[in-house]
């Protein structure tokens, strides 16, 4: 009888032993042969394609519609410099709206970024072909660009914003993340290559019709003036080009969608990936007050902010320096498209640079890169080959540009995060945050840029140029971009988090992570044994 109780009770335990091992099996889920975290290439490159339509876009928009404003929709300098300065104005002020909104947003069936990204893909095509099509009626034009400008860019602000923050919930990873961005960055570049290629060269095809100095002579620029040359000068000719510019909306308008379905059935949205979890989430403001008091991000910022508007006020007005002051009309967008190749192929090698070198050096060896041939292009005479050579190492440095600051963005999250383990959720508003400074100072940069041109003297449609637009021109391209170069690489030397720092930062990471796990693991054996 003792026997028998003793081997029932043996017996009994050894079952609960493995009662327990079974559901401790459960619990702790068994390791994948590959290391936890690592995305496979075809995640990387669907993740990289989401990144397109944003590219793809904002390069025609940046490199085309100041010329497409003022020779194809005629519109006087001064209401084209409203257009693109309020549109990149609310386009930055809608960064953190959104950003906000996804704080709030709760995780759902397809994640709490993606159905952003879905449901504002189709409104966005919609509004971005209507910026490209001149309305009948000349009374209202203004307010017509203005107001499709503004919900284009608002819609294209729910993808991308939503997109941005996906970089820290696609694995846990470090490593993993930058080789995606990697990706991305590969696959932009592509896109503003794409962008490029498209607009241009589907534009390029139809000659825009100018008019001479002749007609203009001792006129105002004056809208009155103009509707009277548009009657009676080269209508047909107009007419084709304006049908070409929707044409390459169109085609680029597929794309958007195209490259939409296939990141929102290729990449999965992993709500572990970022987060150090906590009992109660930090609200939105007091997230905002920590993110802004974080010193990293407001360095790494304010550095970014100065060489991205150098990059910016190239792209704005390089079109029509090209046109105009270095009388290369009809090579504009080969030129274009030269810079773009450029920066595609040397993604790969800026990726392998800063992995050998780091991402310190690799700032300021890529950016700096293109100072000294933007002086170049505008201290010689007009010479096609020396154009072309320009816009390679212009392209570049471009690269450079791209890459690196979505490379970096990362890391002070991560740094953020290990201050601040109880406070997650936030990613949103770092990357929100920094394409609204972005965003508006480029507003502000393009607008002035426009104005001056005004001022300067620019001709709607006209064949040449006065003196003082080639001049302003020329400041435009090579003064202000190199000034603002020298003053970001400058600001960038206060940024704190090295190669030392990040390989600190991602070992503390790791071990409050690994410290969590086990502890959410002890706590659910422990509960599992009480319970049976």
């Amino acid at each position: 009888m003792a026997k028998g109780e003793g081997a029932e009770s043996v017996s009994a335990t050894g079952l609960l032993q493995q009662s327990i091992l079974k559901q401790e099996e459960l619990i702790r889920p068994k390791r994948p042969k590959r290391r936890k975290g690592k995305l496979s290439i075809c995640s990387k490159v669907c993740y990289a394609i989401g990144g397109a339509p944003y590219q793809i876009t904002g390069c025609a928009l940046g490199f085309f519609l100041q010329i497409y404003l003022l020779d194809v929709a005629q519109l006087d300098p001064f209401y084209a410099s409203i257009i693109l300065f309020v549109g990149r104005a609310w386009d930055a002020v809608t960064d953190p709206v959104v950003g906000f909104f996804i704080s709030k947003a709760s995780w759902g069936r397809f994640g709490r970024l993606m159905p952003w990204i879905i449901f504002s893909t189709p409104f966005a095509v919609i509004s971005y072909f209507l910026i490209w099509f001149v309305p009948d009626f000349s009374w209202g034009q203004t307010m017509w660009y203005l107001f499709f400008y503004c919900i284009f860019q608002t819609l294209v602000t729910c993808f991308h914003v939503p997109y941005s923050a996906l970089t820290m919930f696609i694995s846990r990873e470090q490593s993993e993340r930058d080789s995606a961005t990697a990706y991305r960055m590969t696959v932009e570049v592509l896109g503003t290559l794409l962008g490029t290629a498209i607009q241009g060269q589907i534009v390029g095809k139809v000659n825009t019709p100018c008019v001479r100095d002749s007609l203009l002579l001792n006129m105002d620029n004056s809208s009155v003036f103009m509707e009277d040359v548009n009657i009676t000068h080269d209508t047909g000719l107009l007419t084709d080009t304006r049908n070409a510019y929707m044409i390459a909306a169109g085609v680029i308008g597929g794309i958007y969608i195209l490259c939409a379905i296939i990141l929102s059935l290729g990449v999965r949205e992993r709500r572990e990936s970022s987060e150090l979890q906590s009992d109660e989430p930090v609200s939105f403001f007091q997230g905002l007050k920590l993110v802004m008091n974080h010193g990293p991000y407001i360095k790494l910022i304010a550095a970014f902010l100065f060489t991205s508007l150098a990059f910016m006020l190239l792209e704005g007005n390089f079109a029509l320096f090209c046109t105009y002051t270095l009388g290369l009309r009809n090579e504009f967008q080969n030129i274009l498209l030269a810079i773009m190749l450029s920066a595609t192929l040397t993604i790969p090698f800026w990726h392998w640079f800063l992995i050998r070198f780091g991402k310190k050096t690799a700032v300021y060896f890529g950016i700096s890169s293109a100072a000294p041939f933007l002086v170049l292009v505008v201290i010689m005479k007009s010479n096609l080959i020396i154009t072309y050579v320009v816009a390679v190492a212009a392209g570049i440095s471009v690269a450079a540009a791209f890459l690196l600051p979505w490379s970096m963005l990362p890391d002070v999250v991560d740094d953020f995060n290990l201050r601040h383990p109880d406070s997650h959720g936030h990613e949103a508003i770092f990357f929100s945050f920094y394409v609204f400074f972005t965003k508006f100072a480029s507003g502000v940069s393009l607008g002035i840029s426009t104005l001056s041109l005004d001022i300067a003297g620019y001709k709607t449609r006209g064949c040449s140029q006065p003196e003082a637009v080639h001049f302003t021109l020329k400041m435009l391209v090579s003064a202000a971009p190199v000034a603002l170069i020298i003053l970001g690489l400058l600001l960038f030397k206060l940024y704190p988090i090295d190669e030392e720092k990040r390989r600190k930062n991602k070992k503390a990471l790791q071990e409050l992570r690994d410290e969590e796990n086990n502890s959410s693991t002890e706590s659910d054996s422990t509960e599992l044994a009480s319970i049976v």
